[in-house]
């Protein structure tokens, strides 16, 4: 999730914590808690830092280590002694300690149900675990916590009796999205206006409810990029991946291998010119515009040396400006 929704998802397990009578008791506990879990909420995304290495180092860790299992116990014991050292070694370590574990688990559960995925199950496997069922920034989610920590604030509604009523309807929220995410995913065969061409399918959520994303592989590597509406699967692209020497020296480079680490949805295009070659590899998983915003582009002699790379978030107008500033 983005990290406006993590911070409101803190604030709301700091009212969830009401529960506990040892924290509802005590007012300085409450705000050792308080601060646990917010923080606690924003810890596993402190990987971004990596960004001040360069890009291709962050965007093959994020949400790597940092959202594992051991992370987790790491993260839980680091901002649980840095409060217990804040306030002077007076609080209730397992109390305190178990809703900030909750805060961090819950970050990393979240993730999990983006496309981006993470490295959760690490040490026991590396694999991008990413189940495409809520979308980074979920509307729903942030919105209705943004209400519930207002009825907090302003007191209409006690937090010990209305967080776990709220908490039990974002459940269900996740339950509902998981089912129609299953039952769409199921049914995208039939709904192909082109099944004759067969091929792997995956359904990507998307800012609305009912919009999908949906992302078909076919059997030559290539693939088709639409949308489903309405029980109504539209084809809007077509990425066919280039064969091309370029295509393979580039992956010898580390921002493309970087890049690769994490998506098994590229398509790499190349541009010939008369100085040497551009290899884009673009996430066909995020199409936005027309364009495929997440990117690894390599500049590459006519001898197939690296002339400038870059990869990340990037418009191509603010593309072609990065590698101009790594070319020259």
């Amino acid at each position: 999730m983005d990290s406006g929704t993590h911070l409101v998802m803190g604030l709301g397990l700091a009212g969830l914590s009401m529960v506990d009578p040892v924290v509802a008791a005590n007012s300085t506990v409450f705000a050792a808690v308080v601060a646990g879990t917010v923080i606690g909420s924003q810890a596993p995304d402190l990987d971004g830092l990596l960004r001040l290495k360069n890009n291709a180092t962050y965007i093959k860790n994020h949400r790597g280590f940092s959202h594992s299992i051991p992370a987790a116990l790491i993260w839980t014991l680091l901002i649980t002694f840095a409060i217990q050292i804040v306030f002077k070694g007076q609080l209730p370590l397992l109390h305190v300690g178990g809703w900030v574990m909750l805060a961090v688990a819950v970050h990393i559960i979240s993730d999990l149900f983006n496309s981006y995925g993470t490295q959760a199950a690490r040490p026991f496997s590396k694999r991008w675990i990413s189940w495409n069922i809520i979308h980074i920034f979920d509307p729903v989610i942030f919105v209705s916590h943004l209400i519930a920590i207002l009825l907090w604030v302003a007191g209409v509604f006690p937090p010990a009796a209305m967080f776990p009523v709220f908490y039990a309807l974002i459940v269900c929220y996740y339950a509902w999205r998981t089912t129609v995410h299953y039952r769409l995913e199921t049914r995208l065969a039939a709904l192909d206006p082109e099944s004759a061409d067969k091929g792997e399918y995956v359904l990507i959520p998307t800012l609305s409810l009912f919009t999908w994303n949906v992302v078909k592989q076919l059997k030559d590597g290539s693939f088709v990029i639409g949308d489903l509406k309405n029980q109504r699967v539209r084809w809007l692209d077509r990425a066919r991946c280039d064969d091309h020497p370029a295509v393979n020296q580039s992956k010898n480079d580390p921002a493309i291998q970087s890049f690769l680490y994490l998506t098994s949805f590229a398509c790499a295009e190349v541009k010939e010119y008369s100085w040497g070659y551009e290899v884009r590899w673009s996430d066909v998983r995020y199409r936005h515009r027309k364009q495929y915003p997440f990117v690894a582009v390599l500049m590459l002699d006519l001898d197939y040396r690296t002339i400038g790379s870059y990869v990340g978030w990037l418009s191509d107008d603010r593309l072609k400006k990065r590698l101009r500033m790594n070319t020259y």
